[in-house]
């Protein structure tokens, strides 16, 4: 009579899709911290009148509780990832949970503005060792192909949900106190470190080697800097001497990093893989993707709520079927993935999420959600069923012990990506004077930069559809080649 554990094992023989309950509990424990990352970016944005009413904080100050988390996510994603090949992805993991869940709780609880900002950035910074760490795991536990296909497209699936999703759970949690907004996530953290204690797979060290301390610094801290100035320029202004110095002093920062990589023995990024032409393509179209996305979110919620007197939840609900869409594609994402292959899958939805950016155009100040916002949002969110693509895209063909640094260089281009994105996006939308106050007065201020959003989504697609003219060119010359020889 043949056991179970032996049936189990056959079955995973041949298809290797087929998980033990272990494996399912270690990714989704891993989907579950990466769907919290997403969610601290976009959630904290509903609850910043009600942080500055009642700690009597100013503009300025509160747009640092959003800023102080990209600070740390952005700047130390490449050092996060490439600490997990070099410590081992397990300790680095738990320990990055653990501290974002402590920064969480103290979120929850302080009542000092800066206070506030410095738990924010230790969140970020937290969250730029989870997420790298945790797509290494996955891709390190999970064969390349249609197991690690399925796997990547429930995880990235997941960490799209977390932004999509964050202005609805802002919304639910505002409702009852702007507090709970950073109490959340505690439970759910301390949750996901049990499970994760137990879940995810032992390992040592995945490379050998010193550690590359001075590259460390400074890429650390050139990415920080760069992201502080792209925050700030809008506001203190673009070709202000501290803007123009301090872009200055990052370029300065990155071309020492590059020096120091190409000298030292145990460089913390190697920089041939930077020539990987499939990690460059993935890391342009995850800007696409989250900078165009943010942006239009970004002006429709100020928009909305602002001009047109939307409370925080009505936006949330208007919004949801992004969300929706994200968590459905997870079902059939992978499956996309194998039949179409990534770059196909990751050129149309970026089409179509241009599209829904031009679509949008058409908002006026009395818009019909049925007629004119839903079609708009339901093809945006198409734009990140193909987030799951682009992890597979960017991962793929490289080796387990630079995993983590593969998931760093993509994740470090998304938020700082995000970020640049972001910030032109709001210099648009500021310069010159605005003295028409009325709702369509606002609008034809915004829409300079719903169009900005459109061009990048556009670009990301058009780097995307570039790919394919060398693969046309040679089907083309496949194609006449018996034509010459029948003329020969």
């Amino acid at each position: 009579m043949t056991s179970p554990a032996t049936l189990s094992a056959a079955r995973t023989a041949t298809d290797p899709t087929a998980w033990s309950a272990r494996l399912w509990g270690m990714l989704i424990t891993l989907c579950i911290v990466l769907f919290l990352d997403g969610l601290d970016v976009s959630m904290i944005g509903v609850a910043l009148p009600s942080i500055g009413s009642e700690l009597d904080l100013s503009t300025s100050t509160l747009q640092w509780l959003v800023s102080g988390y990209i600070l740390g996510y952005g700047g130390l994603l490449l050092l996060g990832g490439r600490t997990a090949d070099l410590l081992g992805r397990r300790k680095v993991f738990l320990i990055a949970l653990a501290v974002f869940a402590v920064a969480s709780l103290l979120g929850g609880l302080v009542s000092s503005g800066p206070l506030l900002i410095l738990t924010r950035f230790v969140k970020g910074l937290a969250a730029a060792f989870t997420a790298p760490t945790g797509l290494s795991i996955i891709t390190t536990n999970f064969a390349e192909g249609p197991a690690r296909n399925k796997a990547l497209s429930i995880y990235t699936v997941f960490g799209a949900g977390g932004y999509s999703m964050g202005l609805l759970f802002g919304g639910l949690m505002t409702g009852v106190g702007w507090r709970w907004t950073f109490l959340l996530p505690v439970p759910i953290a301390v949750a996901a470190l049990v499970a994760g204690y137990f879940l995810v797979p032992k390992d040592g060290a995945a490379e050998e080697g010193g550690h590359d301390i001075l590259g460390a610094l400074l890429s650390t801290g050139a990415m920080l800097l760069l992201v502080y100035t792209v925050v700030t320029a809008p506001e203190v202004g673009w070709l202000s001497a501290r803007s123009i110095g301090s872009f200055v002093v990052a370029v300065a920062l990155f071309v020492a990093f590059v020096a120091v990589e190409k000298r030292v023995r145990y460089p913390l990024i190697r920089l041939g893989i930077l020539r990987k032409a499939s990690l460059v393509r993935a890391s342009i179209a995850i800007v696409a993707v989250a900078g165009s996305y943010f942006s239009w979110q970004f002006i429709v919620t100020l928009y909305m709520q602002e001009s047109l007197g939307w409370s925080p939840l009505k936006l949330a609900m208007a919004l949801l079927p992004v969300g929706l869409m994200v968590v459905g594609s997870a079902f059939f994402s992978d499956k996309l993935v194998d039949r179409f292959g990534t770059g196909p899958i990751i050129a149309v939805t970026l089409v179509v999420m241009a599209v829904g950016y031009v679509l949008f155009l058409r908002l006026d100040d009395n818009p019909s959600y049925l007629t004119m916002l839903l079609p708009a949002v339901l093809l945006i969110g198409i734009g990140w069923v193909g987030f799951p693509a682009i992890n597979i895209q960017a991962t793929n063909g490289i080796e387990d012990e630079e995993q983590g640094l593969a998931a760093g260089v993509l994740q470090t281009s998304m938020q700082v990506g995000a970020a640049i994105v972001l910030a032109v996006t709001t210099a648009i939308v500021t310069s010159g004077a605005h003295t028409d106050t009325s709702p369509s007065g606002m609008l034809d201020a915004y829409r300079p930069g719903l169009v900005f959003a459109g061009v990048v989504a556009a670009v990301g697609a058009l780097v995307a559809l570039l790919a394919f003219v060398p693969k046309f060119r040679g089907r083309t010359t496949e194609a006449r080649e018996p034509e010459i020889a029948l003329a020969g």
